[in-house]
């Protein structure tokens, strides 16, 4: 969406004395991030397979240079400081900008809600920095950006849910079951359960890799039996039953209301009653994020006058409510064509304010939920089907530029893809004029700004994006979206205009010294590539390029069916193009073929509702960093396989 303001196996015991992290120093700086983690459990009585294991499902042992999480959590092990990060917000997820969340012009534009958080009211899990400082004796200012401090005052955390909890410290990793899952901030049984079984299972199937300060972390495998019984220490309260979801995620059951709102016949919310996947395929899964707290994301989607999504998702531990059934529609990506066809997921973040990474929790379970969401409803795993809301086209020219920006450049697309089983790899030939996007994301620094001016700039950190210049030299412009603002883009964190993202596929237009320039909306867009940072791979898969004989065709926003398929007593919606028209020469990536649909759902009882289908068909074009929709009958569909390659 936008921004509202704003988640074993019975094996013997481990031994007393654990085995340690490895670290491979690679330049002059000590200590390394594994000695850290080695001397603060050794200082806190924490055993180090339980700091490690906890810290990575936090942030993968990073540190991000003490840029905070979407959720305004710092360092290794995420110490949060959301106070902060409100004390500056602006931004609502589905109140910023002119999109429509429900995007069917057909029915009167949802109201506004001004939705303000209470910075007293937080909940711990979004202040523990505060609880870290007090343990330690730290500055807040140093927990946040020095890794030593940090890890240092997760490990004080974690001894101090070890005491509350009423046990002792153990050189065990099995006594410390409770104190994990308090670590994860969750209120509910089930999900804090969750939590601590991921965490043990990582100790028991190990982790390593190469952490951003240049060393490598390695948590051996460690067999071990925690003791789960402790859970019933924190007297949490019971999940609430019900949920669409797999049974070990432990997801909560937190219905959005449908109900009337006044004797008007289509006054009602928060979404739509549906049958999909028996009326219409769900062909979308979205990946939003809620620019807002989790009590809040919770109060409003409760809200029969606001909008709603599917899922949940909680940053520090990666729980998820349930709020919707997959069949029916929910009003969260500001068109309704795609709402129609679409799952939408909401992940817990303020990337409003700056917020520069996911936890890994939170990745973790969304990959999970979105793996079981493909599989029940048949669901392409790929970046044509699986999209942030940042992909989702605005409906007409009017309102392209009120479309929303979320989950934005600091989404990992490639480790999520990773998660979900479906790593971005080369295929077919080397010179393919296909070509998956696929920039490294740790080095792939792009200078973004995250306030109003160009002088704010968001500290640096990776990034799943590439921008895109007019021309191939480093001082050009960058490429201009029309549809959004007739000058060229923006380096803003929140402007995608010239912009591609990792998973995603385009057809090369030109190589020329180093610089490769796409097909992008109807331009050349050039970007430098070299193996440290933007970069692609060969692609295989269908390209469309205009039918001879035409000068040109349009682009749409939603697949609708052409005028003569509507009955009687529907209005016929009518066909926009939107201010973008494919020329001849230019080419682009295919994810699918779909007949025009139009779901009519504009009154509060099922049986009134039409799925209205036409004999019009679309292809489904990687056209601009947005989706977007072309006639069949304006183009003609090559395979990659047969296309000729462009020299260097």
């Amino acid at each position: 969406m936008t921004v509202l303001l704003s988640g074993v196996l019975a094996m013997p015991p481990a031994q007393a004395s654990a085995p340690q992290a490895t670290t491979t120093p690679t330049g002059p700086e000590a200590p390394a991030r594994a000695d850290l983690f080695r001397a603060a459990g050794e200082r806190h009585r924490v055993p180090e397979p339980v700091l490690l294991a906890v810290s990575y499902l936090q942030s993968r042992w990073d540190a991000h240079h003490g840029a905070p999480s979407v959720d305004a959590g710092f360092g290794p092990m995420h110490l949060t400081d959301a106070r902060a990060a409100l004390a500056t917000t602006h931004h609502h997820h589905h109140t910023d900008g002119d999109e429509d969340p429900r995007g069917d012009a057909s029915r009167p534009a949802l109201a506004r809600h001004e939705t303000p958080e209470d910075p007293a009211r937080l909940p711990p899990a979004l202040q523990t920095l505060d609880r870290a400082a007090a343990l330690t004796g730290l500055p807040a200012d140093r927990l946040r950006v020095d890794p030593a401090a940090n890890i240092e005052g997760g490990a004080a955390l974690l001894a101090d849910h070890q005491r509350a909890a009423g046990l002792a410290p153990s050189t065990d990793p099995a006594q410390w079951y409770a104190a994990v899952a308090a670590y994860s901030g969750a209120t509910e049984a089930g999900a804090a359960r969750r939590y601590a079984d991921d965490v043990f299972r990582l100790i028991t199937t190990g982790a390593s890799r190469r952490t951003d300060d240049g060393t490598a972390v390695t948590l051996p495998a460690t067999p071990v039996r925690p003791d789960t019984r402790q859970l019933e220490r924190l007297h949490l309260k019971s999940t609430a039953p019900g949920a669409e979801c797999p049974r070990d995620l432990g997801c909560d059951w937190t219905p959005a209301p449908y109900q009337m709102l006044s004797e008007e016949p289509g006054d009602f919310g928060n979404h739509d009653l549906s049958d999909r996947p028996h009326n219409q395929a769900v062909d979308y899964i979205v990946i939003h994020d809620t620019e807002a707290t989790w009590d809040t994301t919770l109060r409003l989607v409760q809200d029969p006058t606001y909008v709603s999504w599917h899922y949940s998702l909680r940053s520090a531990d990666g729980h998820i409510a349930n709020h919707l059934r997959a069949k029916d529609v929910g009003w969260h990506a500001g068109n309704w064509y795609v709402n129609s066809k679409a799952v939408g997921l909401e992940h817990e973040g303020f990337l409003a304010q700056g917020g520069q990474w996911y936890t890994e929790a939170m990745y973790r379970t969304s990959a999970r939920l979105v793996r079981y969401l493909a599989k029940q409803y048949d669901v392409p795993l790929d970046r044509a089907h699986v999209i942030g809301h940042d992909n989702v086209p605005g409906t007409t020219p009017a309102n392209i530029a009120g479309m929303h920006q979320d989950p934005g450049p600091y989404w990992d697309w490639d480790h999520y893809f990773d998660l979900l089983g479906k790593p971005f790899k080369a295929q077919g030939r080397t010179t393919s004029p296909l070509v998956t996007v696929h920039p490294d994301y740790g080095s792939n620094t792009e200078p973004y700004y995250c306030g109003d001016t160009s002088a704010d700039l968001c500290p640096a950190h990776g990034s799943a994006s590439i921008t895109l210049r007019t021309e191939p030299r480093d001082d050009a412009p960058l490429v201009t979206d029309i549809g959004i603002r007739p000058s060229p883009g923006t380096w803003s964190v929140y402007n995608h205009a010239a912009r591609v993202s990792t998973g995603q596929k385009y057809v090369v237009a030109e190589r020329r010294s180093g610089w490769t320039a796409l097909w992008y909306l109807g331009q050349k867009g050039w970007f430098k590539e070299g193996p440290a940072h933007a970069r692609t791979l060969p692609a295989n898969g269908p390209v469309a390029r205009l039918r001879p004989g035409l000068a040109s065709a349009p682009l749409y926003g939603r697949a609708y069916p052409e005028p003569a398929a509507y009955p009687a007593d529907i209005p016929v919606q009518p066909l926009v193009p939107l201010p973008y028209t494919l020329q001849p020469g230019q080419s682009y990536s295919v994810g699918q073929t779909v007949n025009g649909e139009y779901y009519h759902a504009k009154t509060f009882e099922l049986a009134g509702h039409t799925v209205v289908r036409g004999a019009l068909r679309y292809h489904q074009v990687q056209f601009g960093h947005r989706i977007m929709f072309v006639k069949e009958d304006d183009v003609v569909l090559t395979p990659a396989s047969r296309m000729p390659s462009v020299p260097n």
